[in-house]
């Protein structure tokens, strides 16, 4: 049987990127856009009519902002299989906590590399959470900088030398592809690794107070 296509909405009020969204979501097997909206408040109706997996957001926009929009769908129990990911063109620290305070499953930046874009709609469809490689490296230098004030991940001491390698890699905010070339290593072997940090890294970005 064919498995059935991952659903995506996208919610932007630029043309030109929902042009290019639409293109490259419609262009790639297994993916569907079931819609996309311009502003806030008409995401909102489009994501509660829709009920698409994911959910690619603007910051901002006119209406209702992107965080607003995160916080209505993360509120609403009818929509708890509704994964959203915010999209920017800014790495404001702000933005970061606070669309993973509120529930976002991801984080990246309109600059991210389409392939790269189109993988993190399927991890997150998947169940899992993804940050652009830069804000990464932000999030574990503010982890880092409260490190002496919280306890450590319980994980953390079962990571061996080279996963901890990996690890350090992932802080500089490089991609598995550049951490496997760095290390000889093929990509497939450290994903699980930098997916553990990265997946750290958003669970730290949601504990964090304001």
């Amino acid at each position: 049987m064919t498995e059935a296509p991952i659903t995506v909405a996208v919610v932007d009020d630029q043309e030109l990127v929902r042009m290019g969204l639409r293109t490259l979501i419609g262009s790639e097997p297994g993916l569907e856009l079931v819609g996309e909206a311009a502003d806030g408040r008409a995401g909102l109706r489009l994501i509660r009519a829709t009920r698409p997996q994911v959910v690619l957001c603007d910051i901002r926009m006119p209406d209702l902002d992107g965080l607003a929009l995160l916080r209505e769908v993360t509120a609403d129990l009818s929509l708890g299989e509704v994964r959203v990911v915010m999209l920017t063109t800014f790495e404001l620290d702000d933005y970061v906590f606070e669309a993973l305070r509120h529930g976002a499953s991801g984080f990246l930046l309109k600059d991210t590399d389409p392939a790269a874009l189109l993988d993190a709609v399927r991890v997150v469809a998947d169940g899992g959470s993804l940050l652009a490689p830069s804000v990464t490296r932000r999030v574990i230098e503010e982890f880092g900088a409260t490190a002496g004030r919280r306890t450590p991940h319980p994980q953390l001491g079962q990571l061996t030398d080279r996963e901890r390698e990996v690890v350090a890699w992932v802080a500089t905010g490089r991609s598995n592809q550049e951490i496997a070339e760095l290390l000889v290593l093929s990509p497939d072997s450290i994903a699980n690794t930098t997916s553990w940090a990265r997946s750290r890294a958003c669970s730290f970005a949601m504990a964090r107070e304001t």
